[in-house]
């Protein structure tokens, strides 16, 4: 092997890193535009809050349909296609959105966002079955808090940096640019990414495989180790989903009166939050508490208090400050930041054969729990009255005392009998 070659083999591990957490940040970016240029659409187009509202429920829809399949496809057509394939169905979805705009239809759009959302949810796997066969055992954890880092990036470009294009480029072009770019994602994933190093071969564990209908039932039918966890999840990102990726930007400009700018603003310090949150809350799992279980019921309490913030500062008229506003969706992103330990949490309650089975069954509720809580608000703030919006915060407060009392009875993997 020449130097030329052994620097590529150096290289291109963190390469296919790259590429592939750019194009996690476009499955975050989309998933949260919503929360920022909802109001703009629904102007555009002259549909009401229901129809805005379906429209970001749809990406949710359609990325947890998609949950379990993206696994059986990252296995049977390897990272690399299916990452390529899935991140160019994104771009097709981003072009569908161009032309519902240049034709008026809001029905294209709605559409070109289930593709959307079909296509990111076969991103992740693929970046983690990548990140586990090209680098070592010892640098996953903080590779995967990269990967995640980077999505939630995403997120604060979809909030003002999303409005501020619209406003420049109008609807249709902007999204034909991040068509366009979106494609040349895929092509640089298919050039570079590759299944495994050169050299080596697929193989199967020593272990009997277990089939997909098989782990699914196991999952399914393991108590306390699966649902608790499933439902906080559903109801802790059901409720982020709905302020971030739906809700809050509306909310901002109806009740308090924020410009389109300040109001996407305050939508980018739930990503601010979430960002800083993400790491951190890998740190304390690891090597300060060494649980996964205690840093989860420490974010999901103080992620129930921001609720409670939301709910009673809404009714003050004080509070209607940009600088107030803001450390609340900071303190809101930072404290849901702290859910990310789920899926480690998830994945130590069951044998490594099961592991992406059940990762990908827990992936199913947070979100169903968006689609559905996004879909259900579009019809109780139809008029988007501060009546209408003091309820609906009260309902998620009251939802999140429920389910944080619920992440107690979770498990650890400490508290789970060896050979189970």
């Amino acid at each position: 092997m020449n130097d030329d070659s052994r620097k590529m083999s150096r290289l291109r591990p963190m390469m296919m890193f790259v590429i592939l957490a750019v194009a996690y940040f476009f499955v975050y970016f989309h998933r949260t535009t919503g929360g920022a240029v909802s109001d703009t659409l629904q102007e555009y187009y002259g549909v009401g809050t229901a129809s805005v509202a379906l429209l970001a429920s749809a990406y949710l829809y359609a990325y947890t349909l998609m949950q379990i399949p993206s696994g059986i496809l990252t296995d049977r057509l390897g990272p690399r296609k299916a990452a390529t394939m899935f991140i160019i169905l994104i771009a097709v979805g981003s072009a569908f959105s161009a032309f519902s705009a240049e034709s008026g239809d809001f029905n294209l759009m709605v559409a070109g966002k289930f593709l959307i959302g079909i296509g990111a949810a076969v991103v992740y796997i693929p970046a983690l079955k990548i990140l586990a066969v090209w680098f070592e055992r010892d640098r996953f954890a903080s590779m995967n808090g990269a990967l995640l880092l980077v999505g939630n990036v995403g997120s604060i470009a979809a909030a003002t940096p999303m409005v501020l294009m619209m406003d420049s480029l109008g609807i249709a072009n902007t999204y034909l640019v991040l068509s366009a770019v979106t494609v040349f994602i895929a092509v640089l994933c298919w050039l570079i990414v590759r299944d495994r190093p050169e050299g080596t071969i697929a193989h199967s564990d020593s272990k009997p495989q277990v089939s997909i209908r098989e782990s699914l039932g196991k999952v399914f039918t393991s108590g306390t180790r699966f649902w608790p966890l499933a439902i906080w999840l559903f109801v802790m990102y059901g409720t982020l989903m709905l302020w971030q990726a739906s809700q809050a930007g509306s909310f901002y400009r109806s009740v308090y009166g924020f410009s389109a700018t300040d109001a996407g603003l305050m939508v980018t310090m739930v990503g601010v939050g979430m960002a800083a949150a993400c790491p951190l809350a890998g740190v304390l799992s690891d090597r300060i508490f060494r649980s996964r279980r205690k840093v989860l019921i420490i974010g999901s309490f103080l992620y129930t208090v921001a609720w409670g913030m939301i709910a009673l500062v809404t009714n003050l008229e004080a509070c209607d400050d940009v600088i107030i506003q803001g450390a609340i969706n900071v303190f809101l992103g930072f404290s849901a930041g702290f859910s990310v330990v789920a899926f480690a949490q998830i994945k130590e309650l069951f044998p490594v054969e099961m592991a992406g089975t059940s990762v990908a069954a827990l992936n199913l509720f947070p979100f169903a729990g968006g689609a559905i809580l996004i879909t259900i608000s579009g019809f109780l703030v139809s008029s988007k009255s501060l009546e209408e919006y003091s309820v609906l915060w009260i309902v998620m407060f009251v939802m999140m005392v429920l389910a944080t009392v619920l992440s107690f009875f979770t498990e650890d993997r400490n508290t789970v009998k060896d050979g189970e």
